[in-house]
């Protein structure tokens, strides 16, 4: 079978593609801050955005959003603008 056609090959290309912006907890930002990032950022509405200010509280990170490198790339640095701690992984 052509490598091209393998569906197993196929699922294993996209997902590695796929990234997430990961959002770290600090001391630094209010949680109306960081919710207010998400929504106005990454166009989260509001209990989306609270949930994830609330994972990122109490289990230290979250991931915020998904998609390609190319795509996450103009959010991260959105989000590090207005001090978050955000990464793509």
């Amino acid at each position: 079978m052509n490598d091209l056609n393998n569906p197993d090959l196929k699922s294993k290309t996209k997902k590695h593609l796929t990234k997430s912006i990961v959002v770290y907890n600090d001391d630094h930002n209010s949680f109306d801050w960081v919710i207010s990032s998400f929504i106005d950022l990454l166009k989260h509405d509001l209990q989306q955005a609270e949930q994830c200010a609330h994972l990122i509280h109490f289990k230290g990170k979250c991931g915020v959003k998904s998609g390609s490198l190319k795509e996450l790339k103009p959010y991260k640095d959105g989000l590090i603008d207005r001090g978050l701690s955000a990464v793509i992984e």
